[in-house]
């Protein structure tokens, strides 16, 4: 059983995604600071964010809630992630290693919220 939202592998995914992506965001242009760079940083923090978020909340309705919003979140860095890489701003070589970890997180996400569904997580 699980204990804290650390434990949870989903959210561990997420955080490693995070911190890849905040390396990857040190090469991008200066001009894009306050733009793609901010936007793709709070999406991606969003996620593990919002799934320790909705660990504790009471209520299957409610923590699904916000585990879809990290769905959301997830799926705005997807379209960061491409864009990043159709302007040029990341290599083909961390492209992939973002994605991989993305789709890794998405598939960890999405079987953690049907365990929800089906009763098997709940505290």
């Amino acid at each position: 059983m699980t204990f804290r939202f650390e434990d949870i592998l989903a959210w561990q995914k997420a955080y490693n995604f995070v911190l890849l992506v905040y390396k990857a965001l040190g090469n991008y242009p200066k001009d894009e600071k306050y733009g793609l760079c901010s936007q793709f940083q709070r999406a991606a923090v969003s996620i593990p964010a919002n799934i320790a978020e909705g660990y504790k909340r009471v209520g299957k309705a409610d923590k699904l809630h916000f585990l879809n919003f990290a769905q959301g979140s997830l799926e705005e860095c997807r379209c960061y992630l491409h864009l990043s890489k159709d302007l040029s701003y990341i290599s083909e070589e961390t492209y992939r290693s973002l994605y991989a970890s993305l789709e890794e997180t998405s598939k960890l996400l999405n079987g953690y919220c049907k365990g929800i569904i089906n009763n098997a997580f709940l505290q």
